[in-house]
């Protein structure tokens, strides 16, 4: 994982951990985690999420790629901002 890679998934970790797990204990999620399935986010936090990433990380997320396989999980975010910034 590149150094740009790993400090993405740090980011990511801590605003999931910090706005939904309301913990800074990073043993609280896996980074393989439904965020649906597990209740971490529901449809206001993935909107809120969307957000984070455009003002974060200036990712644009198109209505087409608001789905599962991309927002889902740390991982499925992580290949998302990657494909993103290819």
């Amino acid at each position: 994982m590149t150094n740009v890679a790993t400090n993405n998934e740090q980011l990511l970790r801590d605003f999931i951990l910090e706005n939904y797990l309301f913990t800074d204990d990073q043993s609280k999620l896996n980074n393989a985690d439904s965020f649906l399935d597990t209740g971490i986010l529901d449809s206001m936090g993935i909107l809120e999420l969307i957000y984070f990433l455009d003002e974060e990380l200036s990712i644009k997320v198109e209505p087409n790629e608001m789905i599962p396989t991309n927002l889902d999980s740390i991982n499925n975010l992580l290949a998302f901002i990657e494909k993103k910034q290819a």
